[in-house]
Order: structure tokens, then C-alpha cells, then sequence
């Protein structure tokens, strides 16, 4: 029997500072997104709801290694 993998998860959280953040946590539960610090719980949602929006059709742009 095949197990289907898990979904990712958003959590809003509130940092050392009193900041609110956001992380994307994978099924695993390997955290593999950040975002900024926000002034409030819902300008972090928001913050959510925008990377659930922009990320299907973000473009991926490779930049190069700085060699100086």
C-alpha cells in the first residue's frame, strides 16, 4: 500500500522580539521557507496568503556564484 505523502504547513508564530513570522514547513517537517518579521499576527497571514498566491507562478531564477 502506497502512503501518500504529507502536506506542507504554514505556522504564524511570534518571535524573541514580539515580532510575528511565518515559516512553510514540509511534510517531514523540515522547515523550508522564512519569512520577515511583520508588526502584527494578521500582516503575517497576509504575508502567507501572498507566497500561496505569487509562489505557482514564480518564476526560478539561478544567480551565480560571486567569485570575488
Amino acid at each position: 500500500m502506497e502512503v501518500a505523502p504529507m502536506a506542507g504547513k504554514f505556522e504564524i508564530y511570534e518571535d524573541k522580539r514580539g515580532k510575528h513570522r511565518f515559516r512553510l514547513k514540509a511534510g517531514n517537517g523540515e522547515i523550508i521557507a522564512v519569512g520577515e518579521a511583520y508588526e502584527s499576527k494578521s500582516a503575517a497571514q497576509k504575508g502567507v496568503e501572498s507566497v500561496k498566491k505569487n509562489a505557482p507562478t514564480a518564476e526560478i531564477k539561478e544567480i551565480p556564484a560571486d567569485k570575488s
